[in-house]
């Protein structure tokens, strides 16, 4: 083997996103929250729910206490209203949603969950709270609530500057 094979052979490319590389603050905390999402997300099949996947979060993570409008669901989560419509389709076929008339507006359509939609929002509750549960054991309670009331006070701040 001549010495440019080897040194290729040897130099491994980091091919991780610049931004993990550098260990941006936005980074971090969407390789945390991605971390998350496949556990919380995993176990929802041993909890009744195995249709569930994590692009459903845009629809679950979204959608207000007494429904939401897809196109209010649509700029929430950051996506086309083509891709959200998607989305909620699939949930209406599996009988996570149901599409009423906006009462306000007769030309709309309200989105709302389901008691099988509210089970499967329960449940995505219950297991972030386990999740979050599981961390706080290994890094030390202490050590989680200061890291929970430190994004507090993050999302309080950008909320205020937006």
């Amino acid at each position: 083997m001549d010495r440019q094979t080897d040194d290729m052979s040897s130099w491994r490319m980091d091919d991780r996103p610049v931004t993990e590389q550098n260990r941006t603050l936005g980074a971090l905390l969407r390789l945390t929250y991605e971390a998350m999402q496949r556990e919380v997300y995993g176990a929802l099949a041993a909890r009744g729910f195995p249709e569930i996947r994590p692009a459903h979060s845009a629809v679950f993570r979204h959608i207000g206490p007494g429904g939401s409008r897809l196109t209010t669901l649509a700029e929430r989560a950051g996506m086309t209203k083509q891709s959200m419509a998607y989305l909620v389709d699939g949930l209406q076929e599996a009988g996570h949603l149901r599409s009423v008339a906006d009462p306000s507006d007769g030309r709309a359509r309200i989105v709302r969950l389901t008691a099988r939609g509210e089970a499967v929002l329960a449940a995505l509750l219950a297991l972030s709270g386990e999740a979050e549960a599981r961390v706080a054991e290994r890094i030390g309670e202490r050590r989680a609530g200061r890291l929970r009331r430190a994004l507090e006070h993050w999302v309080a701040a950008i909320g205020e500057a937006g």
